[in-house]
Parts: structure tokens; sequence; C-alpha cells
């Protein structure tokens, strides 16, 4: 299947690559891609789900999630069976699979809080930290404890914090955030907040957003990207970790 990821990814960038279908029978060790939303793929040996793995269901007391279920059809579902713990998918691009290979969430709201198994693996054989998995299986389907109470409280607190979020496309944080600071404080200081590189820049909103000027090309991310690590390092020792993946 030929796939143009420039289309599929939220910051507008990428290559067309023949790409493999996979489920749990013919799956070799590709890398599975969700919907791009935090990854730039530029290249390698790249497959996504078949469309079975698109699916929510209760069932054995569990939420049962396919892991290419988006992130929004998986809120609408908690929202609509008053079921809490996931309002922080509220407006979060991307599927469920690269949610959980990620730990996605906000402050300490994170998605593995109520996992409980992965292809019906228990999600203790897993580690979990900041924005971080060390999954390494597939992720075909994963299991949720079930709380009722869904709080419309906190979706509005979440969708405060993305005001000042950059509108033009993006791949959401391009770091994460050091202990004890910000990444997006560490660039600003370092001179790069609104600095462009070709087509693609650190936001004037919010320093750790690269974004998409107008034709944003691979290789003008990964200059940017090693631009900001190389100059937070050489400023304050620190040593940035993408959050994004970069496949090339």
């Amino acid at each position: 299947m030929i796939l143009d990821f420039s289309k599929l990814s939220t910051i507008k960038i990428g290559s067309t690559l023949d790409v493999k279908i996979v489920d749990e029978n013919n799956y070799n060790n590709e890398i599975i891609i969700g919907r791009a939303t935090n990854s730039l793929v530029c290249g390698g040996n790249i497959a996504i789900l078949d469309d079975r793995y698109d699916f929510i269901k209760i069932e054995d007391g569990y939420l049962k999630v396919g892991a290419k279920t988006k992130n929004s059809k998986l809120y609408n579902f908690t929202r609509k069976h008053n079921i809490s713990g996931f309002e922080f998918l509220s407006k979060l691009p991307g599927s469920i699979g690269g949610s959980v290979k990620m730990n996605a969430g906000m402050k300490e709201y994170e998605i593995s809080n109520l996992l409980v198994a992965i292809n019906g693996i228990d999600k203790n054989n897993f580690e979990f930290g900041y924005r971080y998995s060390h999954i390494d299986i597939p992720i075909f389907e994963v299991w949720f404890e079930i709380k009722e109470g869904f709080n419309k409280e906190l979706v509005e607190t979440f969708s405060k914090m993305r005001n000042n979020q950059p509108k033009q496309p993006s791949l959401g944080s391009a770091f994460k955030n050091p202990k004890n600071d910000y990444a997006g404080r560490l660039i600003e200081e370092v001179g790069l907040k609104g600095v462009k590189f070709g087509e693609v820049g650190f936001s004037e909103i919010h320093a750790n957003f690269l974004v998409n000027y107008g034709n944003g090309k691979c290789e003008d991310v990964i200059i940017a990207i090693n631009t900001a690590k190389k100059r937070v390092f050489e400023e304050f020792g620190v040593t940035l970790q993408e959050e994004i993946k970069i496949f090339i």
C-alpha cells in the first residue's frame, strides 16, 4: 500500500512509502505507524495496522480498544458512557496504540494510569514513565480499567492548557521536559524561539513546538532538532530528549 506521510502527518512533512498492512499473523518486525501525529516518517521498514484493530468494546469488565482506534473516538465513547480517566484525549490527535507506546497524557493524567493489559499481557510486564514506555512488542489491542465519572471540568482545563499551542502544522512537543525544567524555556534561552530552518521552525508561540511554515522537508526538521540539542547542551549541559519519533 502506497502512503504519502506528508498528508497523513500532523506536521504535513514525510515521504511517500510502500507500507505493509499487518496483523498478529504477518507481523515481521516492521515499524508500525499509527496516524503519524508525533512521528516524522521519512523512510524505514514501515507498516500500518489492519482495520480490524479499530474497535471499542466493554467486555469481561474491561474497556477493550483496538490500537488503530482514534483517540477522539475513545474520548467520545468514554464521554457517552460516563467513564473517567480519558478526558485528556479531547483534541489529542493520533491513535490509541501510539498513545500507549508514548504514554501520552497531560500533567499527572497519563494513559498508562488505567491500563490493564497489552495484547492480553499484564501491564506490569512493561515499564512506563514520563512520555515513555518500554514496550518491545507490537500493540494490537489494549485493555483499560473502567471507572465511572467523566469529568467535564477536566476537559475545560485541558482545553485552556492547549490554548498556548501554535496553530500551524506540528508534531506537538518536540522534546520531553527535563527534570525540574521546561524544554521550551531552554530553547528560548538559547535564542531559537521563532527561528526557522528552511520552512520549519521553533514556534514564536511555544518554543518547544516545531512547526511547518509551508513546504518543510524532513531534513529541515532534523537540522532544527540537532541544532536545539547542541545549543542547549553547550549552554546548560542539558541533553534534550526527543518526544517526537523520527524514521529515516
